[in-house]
């Protein structure tokens, strides 16, 4: 019998998650939840993304989930208490999966506002290091730009440039991409920085830890892809979600329209 996982993000941000987690094992039924009406989380104050987490919890309420994975920074950073707490099934999430994985002692965080704001990255990473040196940079245009049907490279340029360049002059050693977007566009950071420094996508690291709780059968066996046990559910705008999935995927998916009921 399959595992029936949810993700959720405000976007194609836990698209991420959703390709390391599909890399590693096939016994899944994956939930998708896009809250693309009230895209981007990032700039949303903590009670608006209390509010939100609570409605995610009322949507996967009836999915009979094995397990939720937190695709969503802020949401993490703010919420991950009602997430554990609504739902009663395992939770995994990003912050505390990577901040057991961090190596170097000079950290560089890009995440959103509301995320570095919370403090919970630079808490999560000292709780499990000792004499760490956490720089955090706020990246409010990241994610419409990543969101956009067609990416504008000179945009995405430009903002590599203004984010990076302070955490370059602190001397990192490591970098985290602390937005489940930004690892979509790895490409243009990794030029930015010196190969020296290691960029850690903490998706990466919450499907190795989801992996240890919930074994991968022994028959299961990396081939390619396959989507066929993907849903997704989005808030609004169903057409624009499904060419993204088309653009980032190469697939056709049926995508559903569902209410959270709020107007946060």
């Amino acid at each position: 019998m399959n595992l029936r996982i949810g993700i959720f993000d405000s976007g194609i941000g836990g698209f991420t998650i959703l390709n390391s987690l599909l890399r590693t094992r096939k016994d899944i039924e994956v939930f998708y939840l896009a809250d693309t009406k009230r895209i981007p989380y990032g700039n949303k104050n903590f009670k608006e993304i209390r509010l939100i987490a609570r409605e995610i919890c009322t949507f996967f309420k009836d999915k009979n989930l094995d397990a939720l994975l937190v695709a969503c920074n802020t949401t993490n950073a703010c919420a991950l208490d009602i997430l554990k707490d609504k739902l009663r099934v395992p939770c995994f999430d990003l912050i505390n999966s990577v901040s057991e994985v961090v190596e170097k002692q000079i950290i560089g965080v890009l995440a959103t506002q509301t995320t570095v704001r919370s403090s919970y990255y630079k808490e999560a990473l000292a709780s499990k290091k000792k004499n760490l040196k956490i720089f955090q940079q706020e990246c409010p245009n990241f994610v419409s730009e990543i969101e956009k049907e067609k990416l504008n490279f000179n945009k995405l340029n430009y903002l590599s440039d203004l984010y990076l360049s302070p955490l370059i002059k602190k001397n990192i050693e490591e970098l985290i991409l602390g937005c489940s977007h930004y690892p979509l566009i790895y490409d243009f950071l990794r030029i930015k920085i010196d190969p020296n420094i290691k960029i850690v996508d903490p998706s990466t690291s919450l499907i190795k830890k989801f992996n240890k709780s919930f074994a991968v059968p022994k028959t299961d066996r990396y081939e390619s892809l396959s989507y066929e046990n993907v849903k997704f559910f989005v808030t609004s705008e169903k057409d624009v979600f499904s060419k993204k999935v088309r653009f980032w995927f190469g697939i056709n998916k049926e995508i559903r329209v569902v209410n959270l009921r709020s107007n946060v």
